[in-house]
């Protein structure tokens, strides 16, 4: 079976504007995308796909994974396909230019063209009953749309015109609208007809014609009335029924229709070859719902926007035209008759390592799987982080299930439960997580709080307590400053006692981290402490005539009149300022007179001149500090210079 076309109001819109087909770059292969077709139609000997170009005027072949493999341009106007009923000729309906165009599906070559003396179509074909029939009809809606036939065994150059118009045995039904067609292999010389007409929608016709002999016999019809839907036909294999207006069911019997089921409404449906409905939802909806033989409840239902499908005639594969960028792409959906089920897996959120706990769950799907169908299960866990498999579960009469398990590796475990799938349903698969308790192991690290000089190399040793597995230790240091990364001292194994030490070079203030990253029983842990550093400072003094002692204190001495250079040296930083503390001898103590910042150059040196007093028997002295935060910066810890004594004389 076929997929149908276009409604009849967007068929004769597209007789005025039709869109673009563009192919698509797909890696190495091109993904079929068409902005308006009218017919598709699945070859099972050669595995493709035809969809009629009505944009370009041509047919595009795709393989079975939807991807371009061949086309041929020059058909005018292409609206339905049909393949004949031995597969070995391709045809177009070609309805600008008016003709039925035979195609060699191998190869796309042209092998004949068939005129057709019609003002409107040719728009629908079929094949059987050892013809080609098709529908026309002419403009205005004052003339009853006609049938037509092409015989492929007559040669048109024996004068004989293989194609012949009004085989149509039905008079005043009033449509005016050229007719869907269809046929089924299982049942070889029936045509099924159905149109509701485009200027008047209550006049439809329904029929099933006999074209197995030389002229068309009816077998059913209905003019009109207000149980006939018809905006589309199909033929349903193995029973006298018609799917009409990919909706309503009908059987005949007796010259007659009776409408004996429904689906949901939809615009479009195609039938397979075993009975199975796809159908096309409503514009509102987005789907594609497909039905299984005389049941009205989809079996599986694909969230698509799609505008026509059509099956393979094995039924192993279901194409569909899916709204995209630029039209409609093509789209290979497999096993669509197999049901989907659902599986929900819940597990406890949190647990306790190594006391039992159950999980429960349910499998619901549009058909029910069989009694007895179990379940695999499998954990995963850090242990085992590939899984380990647990006996099977069966599912209960309800769909429901449950298990019990004793987690013996903490952290994350997961549940994983999955169905093998069978005849009648795909497989499907869920999990759930339990976060699983694991104990905290003792970790410390030394020399939190400690100051240190400026270059010391520190010995910092982490301690770690029981554990399970893991013994393994991290020690990181992270310098204060953004210039400077946190990095790995060390890393490896405690030793007997659960010790592990790392050397840091203390040139900054330091946090230093101390990290077991856990195992299945224990949890990861950090430690931290912060170690802080001194900065390197000394002060030289100069223009003095000479040193001596004043009491037990080496002094500088300097004439009244000098002013001595004070050179500070520093540990440089970006933008760090040295503290100048001076103080003065009087009053028998010493008191501070000036405190000022100066920056340091990049060498790290700082420079200042200080007045001389200009009298005789003056004592002073400096020193040059860093004071974290107040120095232009907080890498290091505050650091006080030593004194340097000053005695002015004459």
């Amino acid at each position: 079976m076929r997929t149908r076309s276009i409604s009849t109001a967007t068929a004769l819109a597209v007789f005025f504007s039709s869109a673009a087909l563009t192919v698509v770059t797909a890696g190495s292969a091109s993904a079929v995308t068409v902005g308006s077709t009218w017919g598709m139609v699945v070859d099972a000997a050669r595995h493709r796909v035809f969809i009629g170009d009505d944009s370009r005027g041509r047919v595009v072949a795709a393989d079975y994974t939807g991807n371009l493999v061949d086309s041929v341009s020059g058909i005018d106007g292409v609206a339905d396909l049909a393949l004949s009923e031995d597969g070995s000729t391709l045809y177009a309906a070609a309805r600008v230019s008016h003709e039925i165009v035979a195609l060699d599906p191998a190869t796309l070559d042209v092998k004949a063209r068939y005129p057709v003396a019609a003002g409107m179509g040719p728009l629908y074909v079929e094949a059987t009953g050892g013809k080609v029939w098709f529908t026309y009809g002419e403009w205005g809606g004052q003339t009853e749309a006609g049938l037509g036939s092409i015989d492929p065994t007559v040669d048109p150059a024996s004068g004989s015109d293989p194609v012949t118009l009004g085989q149509l045995p039905l008079q005043n039904h009033g449509v005016t609208s050229p007719a869907y067609l269809d046929t089924d292999p299982s049942a070889p010389g029936l045509l099924a007809v159905g149109q509701r007409d485009f200027y008047d929608s209550s006049k439809q016709v329904l029929a099933v014609v006999d074209v197995s002999g030389s002229t068309p016999q009816l077998v059913a019809s209905q003019n009109g009335g207000p149980t006939l839907y018809v905006n589309d036909v199909d033929l349903l294999p193995g029973t006298p029924a018609v799917l009409g207006g990919s909706t309503k069911r009908y059987a005949y019997a007796d010259g007659a229709f009776t409408e004996t089921a429904s689906y949901p409404f939809g615009q479009r449906a195609d039938v397979a070859a075993n009975g199975t409905v796809a159908q096309v939802g409503s514009v509102e909806e987005n789907r594609v719902s497909v039905y299984r033989p005389g049941e009205s409840k989809a079996v599986r239902t694909y969230a698509l926007d799609a505008y026509q499908v059509a099956w393979a005639p094995d039924a192993s594969r279901l194409f569909a035209l899916v709204s995209s960028p630029g039209g409609f792409t093509l789209q290979a959906l497999t096993s669509p008759s197999l049901s989907v089920p659902t599986i929900t897996v819940d597990a406890p959120s949190t647990a306790t390592r190594a006391k039992p706990l159950t999980v429960r769950g349910k499998v619901t799907a549009t058909v029910k799987l069989p009694a007895g169908a179990q379940l695999k299960v499998i954990r995963a866990d850090m242990e085992h982080p590939d899984g380990t498999t647990l006996p099977a579960v069966t599912v209960k009469a309800d769909g429901t299930y449950s298990f019990s398990d004793t987690p013996y590796s903490g952290g994350t475990v997961t549940y994983r439960v999955s169905y093998a799938g069978d005849a009648e349903h795909t497989a499907a698969t869920a999990y759930d997580k339990v976060a699983v308790s694991r104990a905290t192991p003792a970790l410390t690290l030394t020399n939190n709080g400690k100051i240190y000089s400026y270059g010391a190399d520190v010995r910092f040793t982490a301690h770690l307590g029981t554990t399970y597995k893991n013994r393994t230790v991290e020690i990181w240091a992270d310098p204060f400053g953004s210039d400077r990364a946190k990095r790995l001292v060390k890393s490896g194994t405690v030793n007997a006692y659960g010790n592990i030490s790392g050397v840091v070079d203390m040139s900054r203030d330091t946090t230093v981290y101390a990290v077991f990253k856990g195992d299945s029983r224990y949890k990861p842990r950090t430690v931290k402490v912060t170690a802080y550093a001194k900065v390197r400072v000394s002060t030289g003094v100069s223009r003095h005539y000479r040193t001596a002692k004043i009491g037990s204190t080496t002094y500088c001495w300097f004439h009244k009149s000098t002013n001595p250079l004070l050179t500070t040296t520093m540990t440089y930083y970006p933008g760090r300022k040295q503290r100048f503390d001076l103080q003065a001898y009087y009053q028998g103590g010493w008191h501070t007179i000036g405190q000022e910042y100066f920056a340091l150059g990049t060498n790290g040196k700082s420079v200042v001149e200080l007045g001389a007093p200009g009298e005789a028997g003056v004592k002073a002295r400096m020193r040059s500090v860093y004071v974290n935060g107040s120095s232009g910066d907080s890498v290091n810890s505050t650091t006080y210079g030593s004194w340097k004594y000053l005695y002015f004389s004459n």
